[in-house]
């Protein structure tokens, strides 16, 4: 039996005015997954555990099965393992994205978060900045490090302070002062981003962008901090040899500190614009060189959500169909073997908020051996009216991966 997760990041979303009241997934011509979800196992489910913020790193813990309540230490020391750094007990991880911060304002607290990711910066010129930012502001015991795109990471050894910061793309199109780090404790990351503006203003790197008609990535912001983190080994709990493919840190973080090995993909951006087929590539050689289970995240409708970007994120919903699920499938249709594939977002990120929600997301659960009562279309309100609901996200992966014939509770 192989199994195939094809996780779409922030997929789904609310019904939108400008798609006559349709979410994208209803609006998105995606055909291989309504075809499969007509015979799925289909639901909804809860990936963010009530009380806890609804991360990437939660969300995607639990889809593999581990309780967030027990494992979610935080998304950046999952990022640093990704990047391959090694981390001490002392040590703290910090996410360091360089943003866009409007530029009118003399007074850096009034300024206006305008992006989190400064257009999607792309790593080499990241890696121009962040190599500044060392130069001036790398210590003995503070260190900052290149991860993709907007997306580094921090690492301080005997962290002067515990502080619970701000995400940035939560407070996109506001004034940053009334979410910067604030008090005593708060006053270490506070000088810390503020120097950081004075430094890449006018960076090089940031003066080739806006004169390019790209907006510049002229501060950092420093959040989700977490000590080194550990997961149960996927192995030894399911009996199968796996593997994740991400364009993000973060989900291959998740996989390499659960033993599964991480495959790269050239091209992969974590954007709308990014090698939707060589993901589908990947996948098919990872099971053809004997992996049991394949975990494809796919970042872009997270992206177009934090982005607003309506048309992307239909774009990157119809993209999922025919350049990842229909050649995976195909593919596993030829072997002759038995196989299941399951679908799903790991959370909604409404184009409306712009930033990531906390309500319970429909999967779909495609099984070769044995056919369901599933929906006409694989959206949000087919899942939620089939009235099956798991409340914990962790227990979902039970009811598609058996182990000597038997469903694992």
């Amino acid at each position: 039996m192989k199994y195939l997760v094809l996780l779409c990041d922030g997929m789904a979303d609310y019904k939108i005015d400008a798609l006559g009241g349709r979410t994208p997934m209803e609006a998105a011509r995606k055909p291989m997954t309504d075809r499969l979800a007509k015979t799925s196992l289909c639901g909804t489910v809860s990936n963010v555990p009530d009380g806890m913020v609804p991360e990437s790193d939660t969300a995607n813990i639990a889809v593999l099965s581990y309780d967030p309540k027990i494992y979610s230490k935080g998304r950046s020391p999952l990022e640093a393992v990704s990047m391959g750094l090694t981390m001490r007990p002392d040590d703290t991880a910090y996410r360091c994205n360089v943003v866009t911060l409007s530029e009118d304002e003399d007074d850096y607290d009034e300024r206006i978060m305008l992006d989190h990711s400064a257009d999607e910066i792309t790593t080499d010129e990241a890696s121009e900045l962040i190599k500044s930012l060392e130069e001036r502001f790398g210590t003995d015991f503070r260190h900052f490090y290149t991860g993709v795109s907007y997306r580094h990471c921090m690492i301080w050894n005997n962290t002067p302070s515990e502080y619970n910061f701000m995400r940035p793309h939560d407070i996109l199109g506001r004034k940053i002062k009334d979410y910067l780090p604030k008090g005593e404790a708060g006053k270490p990351f506070y000088d810390l981003m503020r120097a950081s503006y004075d430094l890449l203003e006018h960076h090089p790197i940031n003066e080739a962008r806006r004169a390019r008609g790209l907006r510049p990535a002229n501060s950092i912001w420093l959040w989700s901090p977490g000590k080194k983190p550990a997961l149960p080994n996927f192995y030894e709990k399911w009996g199968l040899r796996g593997a994740v493919i991400s364009a993000v840190d973060l989900i291959k973080g998740i996989g390499i500190c659960a033993g599964l090995r991480s495959i790269d993909v050239e091209g992969a951006t974590g954007n709308v614009k990014t090698n939707w087929s060589g993901k589908a590539d990947a996948a098919i050689d990872a099971f053809e060189n004997d992996y049991d289970f394949v975990y494809i995240h796919v970042e872009a409708p997270d992206e177009c959500g934090h982005r607003a970007e309506l048309d992307n994120k239909i774009l990157s919903i119809e993209k999922i169909d025919e350049l990842i699920l229909t050649p995976v499938y195909d593919y596993l249709v030829s072997t002759g073997e038995d196989f299941r594939i399951m679908v799903l977002p790991d959370h909604p990120t409404p184009i409306a908020l712009r930033t990531h929600s906390s309500e319970p997301v429909p999967f779909m659960i495609y099984c070769s051996d044995k056919k369901y009562d599933g929906v006409d279309s694989f959206t949000e309100d087919s899942c939620e009216a089939k009235h099956f609901y798991i409340p914990h996200g962790y227990d979902l992966l039970s009811h598609m991966i058996e182990r000597n014939g038997q469903k694992n509770e």
